[in-house]
């Protein structure tokens, strides 16, 4: 029988907030969310999931999702020892600037997205490229379940059950070339139906990328659902990047292209303030945004005032820190 040990940042399966208790989000919010909410609302004007037009009951039912609504998948031990964020502040604090610069907007008008077909065209430096289904893209019979840490350049933190696949089990089925040093990424771009976009908040469409050794990683992810059902439309449906040890902004929502390319591709925040966001964009507590410190987050859902200590790539040092030996992570930041 093969046992794979627990990794430093793995929690054990005691510590994870058991199913039928975090589908339940009136269950969630009895439990202790409660107060915290309110108190989150009450602080950023943000509406519930449970009163936004864009929860899961509002939803059209998707062709990925058994009958009784959820999504089929396999628990892992990708976890953390810290406790769930409530669903109702993962789906109603949202930084989505293609609906609004305030945390409440994504929620109030995301629904007005087309999630439903969606297609990916993948361009570049491999074998297979075109463009692509969302369903041959992801394969929907193999989920998996990981709780990862999100940590905001804002200095705000969630902790997150996503649903999808590793991202390197999606790129290579595009067989990329030895040319391929980076992976780009686009977000769809509507502006009929995102009003943020008709604002030049910054240079439309939204674009991201990874090197190519931090998109094999085995931590890097594609979500397609969280908390056990579909993604919500302002949470990056129907799919997103999910790169636990950098700043948020890094893992793109709502990706309807991916490139193989040689070179650094630009990406959305370093363009529009290179000083403040760097392409690497690495959780680094020693490294000060210009405009307030990174030593400490919030963390949402919980005490209003409380917050914690920043770790060094966002507490998964040991899986990704390699990936940066001889970097200096100040400067390439």
């Amino acid at each position: 029988m093969l046992f794979r040990p627990r990794k430093p940042w793995q929690g054990r399966q005691a510590d994870v907030t058991p199913k039928s208790l975090y589908l339940d989000r009136r269950r969630i919010m009895t439990a202790g969310g409660a107060l915290a909410l309110t108190g989150l609302v009450g602080c950023n004007g943000s509406e519930t999931q449970a009163d936004s037009p864009t929860s899961a009951a509002a939803r059209p039912a998707s062709p990925h999702a058994p009958a009784d609504g959820g999504l089929n998948y396999t628990s892992t031990d990708y976890s953390v020892s810290d406790a769930l964020t409530p669903i109702d502040a993962v789906s109603g604090y949202n930084n989505f600037y293609e609906f609004g610069v305030a945390k409440e907007d994504p929620a109030r008008y995301a629904h007005r997205m087309t999630v439903d077909p969606w297609s990916i065209e993948v361009e570049g430096h491999a074998a297979r490229t075109g463009r692509f289904a969302l369903e041959d893209v992801v394969d929907f019979n193999a989920l998996e379940e990981r709780i990862y840490r999100l940590r905001c350049v804002e200095a705000w933190s969630m902790v997150i059950p996503w649903i999808g696949v590793p991202l390197a089990s999606v790129l290579q089925q595009f067989e990329p070339t030895a040319d391929a040093r980076y992976v780009a990424f686009e977000t769809y771009l509507n502006r009929q139906e995102m009003r943020g976009t008709r604002f030049p908040v910054l240079d439309w469409p939204y674009v991201e990328g990874l090197r190519m050794d931090e998109a094999m990683n085995e931590l890097a992810f594609l979500a397609v659902g969280l908390y056990g059902d579909l993604l919500p439309n302002q949470n990056g449906a129907p799919v997103r990047l999910v790169v636990p040890w950098k700043y948020g902004y890094k893992s793109i929502k709502s990706i309807v292209k991916i490139r193989f390319v040689p070179e650094q591709p630009p990406t959305s925040w370093n363009i529009a303030a290179p000083n403040e966001y760097g392409f690497y964009s690495n959780v680094n507590p020693n490294r000060a945004h210009p405009r307030w410190s990174q030593r400490t987050e919030r963390v949402i859902g919980g005490d209003l005032f409380a917050r914690r200590d920043t770790e060094m790539f966002n507490g998964y040092g040991d899986q990704v820190a390699h990936l940066y030996t001889g970097m200096d992570l100040i400067e390439n930041h």
